[in-house]
């Protein structure tokens, strides 16, 4: 039998609920053999505490123990400290559970000690006895900005203080220009076992383009020879979760999974859409995997997981692959 340093290898990179679902299908198929590269660019500062809000969804999910009803946030959370904290008048708009506060407080005491970001991922994996591993975008400062119609807002206050109700104009990641991808992600990229990368059905703009913007990532994603695929989250000309088909509107575009592979283009070998839009498949200009992709239970994001991955397989070993990779590099 071979051993696992020996099988095929994946990435995926992820942000948010819906890259958390299809992250944790991934991780029950592949175990030790995925890699998760979460967005870093929801990163703040609050109360002191350094908070990971995607890296901890991830986590949480992973674990077993996130709260199924929000997505986020773990599961049976108690409330003490935001009720302690509410009768001192202090900022109450994002809540902090008493459980996820130890989450916090321990990060924040190890980076003051040194630890790297990805050290402390992977603190907190072993904590949890979790087998993939996840791995921040970047161990350097990444903040998402968002031009809007309220003036600058830094993301958490846009996505959780204003709950998005502002119009977008311009998104940026103040920081990624001077950040570099970690050791431990080019490594991962440059494994002669890396067999697929995935991007999973995150926002776009907010999830994964600080991902892409983290300098010298892009490059080192077209660059490896395992195919690149996408799978999309819009459904029908909607977003299941967060303001994805908002911000398309916003930016003058449709809310389409057209949109998407025209976001990803000369980056991505495929696109899986959703079932619901099988009849625009034609329109991608690429390949397409058309499937159920709203993952409302466990059997779901097995099943969306073991599909991505045998797409990948396909396109790895498929005898046009060259061809359709020069093609791809053409219209970056």
């Amino acid at each position: 039998m071979s051993s696992p340093a020996q099988q095929p290898t994946f990435l995926a990179l992820s942000g948010g609920v819906g890259g958390a679902k299809l992250s944790l299908g991934l991780s029950q198929v592949l175990g030790e053999r995925l890699s998760i590269i979460v967005n870093t660019g929801d990163d703040f500062e609050h109360l002191g505490l350094y908070i990971s809000p995607d890296a901890d969804t991830t986590l949480y999910t992973l674990a077993g123990i996130v709260n199924p009803q929000t997505g986020w946030g773990r599961r049976d959370e108690t409330w003490s400290f935001m009720s302690a904290l509410a009768t001192l008048g202090g900022p109450t708009w994002f809540r902090l559970g008493d459980g996820d506060l130890a989450i916090h407080i321990d990060r924040t005491q190890r980076l003051k000690r040194g630890a790297t970001l990805t050290e402390i991922c992977e603190h907190l994996g072993n904590t949890f006895s979790i087998a993939s591993r996840i791995l921040p975008m970047t161990d350097a400062p990444v903040r998402t900005v968002l031009e809007t119609s309220a003036g600058r807002l830094p993301f958490q206050e846009y996505f959780v203080r204003e709950e998005c109700r502002p119009l977008v104009q311009s998104i940026r990641f103040e920081g990624a220009e001077a950040a570099r991808p970690t050791p431990q992600i080019l490594k991962a990229l440059a494994s002669p076992t890396l067999e697929g990368i995935i991007i999973c059905p995150s926002n776009p703009w907010l999830s994964v383009d600080p991902i892409l913007a983290v300098a010298g990532l892009r490059a080192a994603l077209r660059n490896s020879p395992a195919p690149v695929i996408a799978v999309s989250p819009i459904v029908a000309g909607k977003a299941l979760k967060g303001p994805a088909a908002k911000i398309f509107s916003e930016l003058g575009l449709e809310p389409s999974s057209k949109s998407i592979a025209r976001h990803y283009a000369g980056l991505i070998d495929a696109l899986v859409i959703d079932a619901e839009d099988a009849a625009t498949a034609k329109e991608m200009g690429l390949p397409v995997l058309v499937t159920n992709t709203v993952m409302l239970t466990r059997e779901d994001k097995l099943a969306l997981a073991r599909q991505c991955l045998a797409l990948s397989k396909r396109l790895a070993r498929a005898p046009a692959r060259q061809a359709n990779r020069r093609l791809r590099d053409n219209v970056a």
